[in-house]
């Protein structure tokens, strides 16, 4: 049996004015999801929990079958252990975004999607001007960055859980002033938040890019600090062999963590320019080597960020073509199989950024029965039966396990 979980991030969504009260989904042309809605079935599922932060590390750590409350130690760790970065048992990570504040205002919490180039000469100013034996940054993709603490058990870090930080995501073009670190630790982290200000503004080349009218980092924001958690390996825990294609190193660090492998695709940018037909060819390919493939696609979600109504229509209208169809016609040619398409958690329009609910989800395979839905969306969803109050239960059934 093959499986094959398709994820556009973010994509479940409230009914939209400028579609006539549709949602995204709803007004979308998307005939291979409605398809498998109509061979399967839809229903929904709580992937975060209400005392949890919305987010994608607590949401697709559930979509996988994980339950966050007993597994998630925070979003940087998963992202560490992407980039290779061994945590030691008393080290923490924590996610060091390049940001543009002005005023006193998130203004983009990518800093104008910040090139590779300059995102690692910000991060090694960052080295050279504040890295010690304790302090580790590390360059990532763009404006995803991590700060390492290595501590030991004589010398501890200064983070607990009780440590409170707020994703820049979340306060897209609203005040930072109440959203700053507080807790154990948080002077360290407000110290190197203020202190990444002027020697950004120094730069020579974030001032090239304010002088081409472009959006400069004007800091670093620290946020998703934790240790590294002890997840069981996929295999031993489901019985199947996995593969990631993702250009989110969140996603390749949970992967890494879970014993999949992580297959890189070329055009693959985490943002709506991706290059959707190579990620479903990618992913066509690797069911021949792996018993589940999981395709994640980010551009859902950033369409939401920037409150672009039209850009997620088209996101979802490309997966569905360039992903959701090609893998579909593969799992075919392989004999018996399944398919799961299903966001991690909804990312509002209207509020730019993650929130709480359900998500609905489409199935179909071998020893799914017919519901008799007539597309995939949310209102169809709504009045399902099918419902996983616990998002992390739905892997295993997905399975049949």
């Amino acid at each position: 049996m093959k499986y094959a979980l398709i994820i556009p991030d973010g994509c479940a969504d409230e009914p939209q004015p400028a579609l006539g009260g549709l949602t995204p989904l709803q007004a979308a042309h998307t005939p291979h999801m409605d398809e498998i809605a109509r061979l399967g079935q839809v229903g929904r599922a709580d992937n975060v929990p209400p005392s949890m932060p919305s987010g994608s590390d607590v949401a697709t750590m559930s979509l996988f079958g994980y339950d966050p409350l007993r597994f998630h130690t925070g979003r940087a760790p998963l992202e560490a252990a992407a980039q290779g970065i061994d945590l030691g048992p008393h080290d923490w990570a924590v996610r060091c975004n390049l940001v543009t504040v002005r005023q006193g205002v998130m203004h983009s919490f990518t800093a104008g999607q910040i090139p590779n180039d300059l995102g690692r000469r910000l991060m090694s100013l960052m080295q050279d001007h504040f890295g010690s034996r304790q302090l580790e940054f590390h360059a990532g993709v763009s404006y995803r960055n991590l700060l390492i603490y290595r501590a030991d058990a004589a010398n501890p870090a200064p983070f607990s859980p009780a440590t409170l930080t707020i994703p820049p995501h979340d306060l897209t073009d609203g005040p930072i002033a109440g959203h700053l670190p507080t807790g154990p630790g948080a002077d360290l982290l407000l110290q190197l938040m203020q202190a990444s200000e002027p020697l950004f503004t120094a730069c020579p080349e974030n001032q090239a890019r304010l002088a081409r009218g472009e959006l400069p980092a004007s800091g670093v924001w620290l946020w998703g600090q934790g240790v590294r958690p002890a997840l069981a390996n996929f295999l031993t825990r489901f019985g199947k062999t996995g593969a990631m294609i993702t250009a989110v190193d969140l996603l390749r660090g949970l992967a890494a963590l879970l014993g999949w492998r992580n297959i890189h695709v070329a055009g693959a940018t985490g943002y709506l320019d991706t290059d959707y037909a190579a990620k479903g060819a990618a992913a066509a390919r690797a069911l021949d080597d792996v018993d589940l493939v999981v395709v994640h696609v980010e551009a859902t979600d950033e369409a939401s960020h920037e409150g672009d109504v039209a850009a997620k229509v088209a996101a979802l209208e490309k997966i569905d073509e360039a992903i959701v169809g090609p893998v579909h016609a593969r799992l075919r040619d392989l004999g018996d199989y399944r398919i799961l398409i299903s966001p991690d958690h909804p990312t509002f329009l209207r509020t730019k950024t993650h929130s709480y609910g359900y998500v609905p989800f489409a199935v179909c395979g071998a020893g799914i029965e017919r519901g008799g839905a007539g597309g995939y969306d949310e209102p169809s969803a709504a009045v399902s039966p099918l419902v996983f109050p616990q998002g992390c239960e739905l892997m295993p059934f997905f399975l049949g396990a």
